[in-house]
């Protein structure tokens, strides 16, 4: 007896692309679980990287406190009756991450102290700040709206963070390019010359901030 043959030649429908919404509402949704999921299983293998001792406390911290940053964004976007706590969302789609929840929980990086999530949800702020802006300028975007408020949120929450020394030279010169930005128009944007030395001085900035905490 002939065998029947029920490759894709003799059903099509099997090579139709399959659909995973109907309307721009239901894209938007998956989008939005997917980045999610994302960030999640990118913060599980950055907890594993650090475990095994593959990734340094610099870039650890720094990583780590800009996807818990994601995570809060990424959830707001998703959170509801269907996924009232993450929890419910790694069961859903059956995503094993302990160490990534852990973080989520503590709402720091490992590297940081907990001091009852006063400080270190102040330096995990901070550490995004920094970032934010120092990718930004990477993007070529100097105009002066732009940058403003973020080197605003940055100066002020240095200033609050004890644990810097009253004078340090990386939020003065936080304060400096604020004054400059603040001569501007809201359209106006930095030349070549002075985004450059602003990418520079954030760059400095960041690495002297890491260095403060490590040796605290």
């Amino acid at each position: 007896m002939a065998g029947y043959n029920i490759g894709p030649d003799n059903r099509p429908e099997l090579m139709e692309e399959v659909r995973l919404y109907r309307n721009p509402r239901e894209r938007e949704k998956i989008d939005n679980l997917a980045e999610l999921f994302a960030v999640i299983n990118t913060l599980q293998c950055l907890e594993k990287a650090y475990i095994k001792d593959s990734v340094k406390n610099k870039e650890y911290t720094s990583n780590c406190s800009k996807l818990l940053v994601q995570y809060k964004a990424a959830f707001k976007q998703v959170q509801g009756e269907e996924f009232p706590t993450v929890e419910a969302f790694l069961a859903k789609y059956r995503l094993d991450a302990p160490a990534a929840l852990e973080r989520i929980k503590e709402d720091r990086p490992i590297t940081i102290k907990d001091d009852k999530g006063n400080t270190s949800k102040l330096i995990a702020e901070i550490v995004a700040l920094f970032i934010t802006a120092m990718d930004k300028l990477k993007l070529d975007i100097r105009s002066m709206d732009d940058l403003h408020a973020d080197l605003k949120d940055l100066g002020d929450n240095l200033g609050r963070l004890s644990l810097l020394p009253p004078d340090w030279n990386g939020r003065t010169k936080i304060v400096s390019w604020l004054e400059v930005l603040g001569t501007m128009q809201a359209s106006d944007e930095l030349d070549e010359v002075q985004a450059r030395q602003l990418s520079f001085d954030l760059e400095s900035a960041y690495n002297d901030f890491n260095k403060i905490l490590h040796s605290s």
